[in-house]
């Protein structure tokens, strides 16, 4: 009996982990600061990447989903930050430098899609 109790606790326990709205997936994409999709290599960071400048940023939202392509803005309702931002990068999962490929997906992301602060700034 002891174990069917234990199971029970851990598998309610777990669906309330799963009820929890702070996990969410988010898609990413290079992107300009209106929202219109770039060739991922302006967001590429390292040394021999394109290094894109000061115009491009990585959007993402859990409402992006993969196969957007370049030059379509994308949907209303997600956040950026500086594609060179290696805060921002950790903070999603994703490589500190590097290229990040168009329409790459995280999932259980900690936190919701376009409510980022300092990522409105600039623009």
């Amino acid at each position: 009996m002891s174990l069917t109790s234990t199971f029970l606790l851990l598998a309610a326990g777990g669906t309330a982990a799963c009820d929890n709205d702070d996990y969410v997936d988010e898609g990413f994409y290079c992107a300009d600061a209106n929202g219109v999709i770039v060739d991922e290599d302006n967001c590429d960071d390292d040394d021999g990447g394109g290094g894109g400048g000061s115009g491009f940023f990585i959007w993402h939202s859990a409402g992006y989903r993969s196969g957007y392509p370049v030059g379509q803005k994308l949907p209303s309702g997600g956040s950026k930050f500086a594609y060179n931002d290696a805060a921002s990068r950790a903070k999603f999962g994703l490589p500190s430098s590097g290229r990040i490929s168009n329409g790459t997906v995280k999932t259980s992301v900690v936190g919701k899609g376009g409510s980022g602060s300092s990522s409105r700034s600039g623009g």
